[in-house]
Parts: structure tokens; sequence; C-alpha cells
């Protein structure tokens, strides 16, 4: 398992890489879960950005001893091996979606000596809706995260739905709203 203090670290370094080119980055993931009230175990650092450093980040991370795993116009995988394995997965978005997500962000100290953007809860619903969409072998881990944020954080659940309504998975909304 990787110690918290490495997360903040590579969080660190490309939160700097990132500031220099004015680009906004949010934690996401299993850790801004946690921010949220979440706890789930995790051995990565997941991170949103703007699609326009996409080529230059991955160049960074690569330069930086992380082996891309993949790379497409929405997402980017990095694993760097050594005494730890550190595994970095980076969402682009497009700029309204960034403007939504950054807008409705709140810094908060995600782990010792790390402020970050975190995403309101109702924008990481709308990524594990989306991860399920994408990827059904997703949906139990995801699912349970979503159950989880609807129990937890005072979100709007119209706003939640809609999501789900989208991607068209309205039954799933449905069966987490009998649940709890």
């Amino acid at each position: 398992m990787i110690r918290s203090v490495d997360f903040a670290a590579v969080a660190r370094s490309i939160q700097a890489f990132l500031a220099a080119r004015d680009a906004p980055v949010a934690l996401i993931g299993a850790l801004a879960l946690q921010c949220h009230g979440v706890s789930r175990a995790t051995a990565d650092l997941d991170l949103l950005t703007v699609q326009s450093v996409r080529d230059e980040l991955v160049a960074f991370l690569e330069g930086s001893g992380y082996e891309t795993l993949h790379a497409s116009t929405g997402y980017s995988n990095h694993l760097a091996s050594g005494e730890e394995s550190r595994r970095v997965d980076v969402v682009y978005v497009d700029p309204a979606t960034a403007r939504q997500v950054f807008d409705g962000a709140v810094v908060r100290e995600a782990l010792p000596g790390l402020e970050i953007a975190v995403p309101r809860a109702e924008h990481l619903v709308a990524m594990k809706v989306r991860a399920i969409k994408n990827d059904p072998t997703r949906r139990f881990q995801d699912l349970a995260d979503v159950q989880a944020l609807m129990r937890g954080a005072d979100l709007d659940r119209a706003e939640v739905r809609g999501y789900f309504d989208r991607e068209g998975l309205e039954s799933l909304y449905d069966e987490i709203e009998a649940s709890l």
C-alpha cells in the first residue's frame, strides 16, 4: 500500500507542473471520496484537469519516470515502479465541464501537506455514473461509492438523478434510492 505522504508528494509535483501552465487540477477517486466522508482503500492517485494539457502532462509524467499504460483523449494511466509502485490516473475534460467542476470545487487539505481542489459530491457521482456506463465491470464498486455519497453527503438528488438519466441508467438510480 502506498503511504499518504507519497500521494501528497506526487500530487504536489503535478499541481506545480499544471500551475505553471495555468491549468487547474482536482482530486477525484477514492481520496476525493474520503474528503466527503466516504472511506475506501486505494492504491492510486486520481486527478482531473483540462484536455488542453494532456500531451504536456503525459510527457511530464514520462519524464518523471512513469510508464504510460494508456492514453486517450479523456484519460491517461501511468505507473512508476520503485520501492513502492505508484499509479496516477488522470481524467481530462473539455473547457465547459472544467468550468462546471472547478466552479463548484472546494480546496481542502486532502492529505497532510496537500491542499487541492475537490469536486462537489454531485460531480463525483457524475464521474462514477460515466465510469459505469463506459465499463460495466465497475458497476458494483462505483455504485457502492455512489450509495455512500448519497447516504452521507448533503447533495442535490435531482441533479444526481439527471446524471443517471443522461447515461440511460435510470434503473440503477432507482435501485440506489430504494436501498436508502
